[in-house]
């Protein structure tokens, strides 16, 4: 009997755990996808998912490198799902298909959302993991799969290309 209330106290952590880091989700999927809605949609999945998936879940790692690895694939899924219904194929060398804000939300946008939606992907989410999520160049490479340098050679151009956009908006 001790290990089934084992087991619900360490639900119930996870839980915790969970709904404490459900805003950065949210702020890395506005990031990503530019819309309100659609990051709403995504948070709910890779929070279902995470939940579904709490068994697999290493206790001692960081639960919200996991979330946003998560969350980050399913965003990409749901992208190469939108390419194959629209018969692109992969042979696309880069298109934002993320959501656009529609003309009345654009309202409520401020520059530097706008100016981050005009940022490749790869480089808006470096630079929403880094900068605005707060991982380490170390667990962002972990959360994309990709090498350390390239990390941070993507945060790099991406902070420049940001600086940029800001630049030439604001003349």
């Amino acid at each position: 009997m001790p290990e089934r209330h084992q087991h619900h106290g360490q639900d119930r952590d996870f839980s915790a755990e969970l709904v404490r880091i459900l805003p950065h989700l949210r702020a890395f999927a506005r990031g990503l996808c530019g819309s309100a809605d659609l990051a709403d949609d995504l948070v709910q999945e890779a929070a279902s998912k995470a939940w579904a998936a709490r068994n697999r879940f290493e206790p001692g790692t960081s639960l919200k490198a996991w979330t946003f690895t998560i969350l980050r694939n399913h965003f990409l899924n749901e992208i190469r799902k939108y390419r194959r219904e629209i018969n692109l194929g992969d042979d696309t060398t880069h298109l934002n298909l993320a959501e656009r804000p529609k003309q009345e939300d654009q309202l409520h946008l401020n520059d530097l959302e706008l100016a981050l939606q005009k940022l490749p992907d790869d480089r808006r989410e470096a630079l929403l993991l880094v900068g605005a999520s707060g991982f380490s160049y170390e667990e962002a490479a972990e959360v994309c799969g990709v090498a350390l340098g390239t990390m941070k050679s993507r945060v790099s151009r991406a902070r420049v290309a940001l600086a940029d956009i800001m630049r030439t908006s604001q003349q």
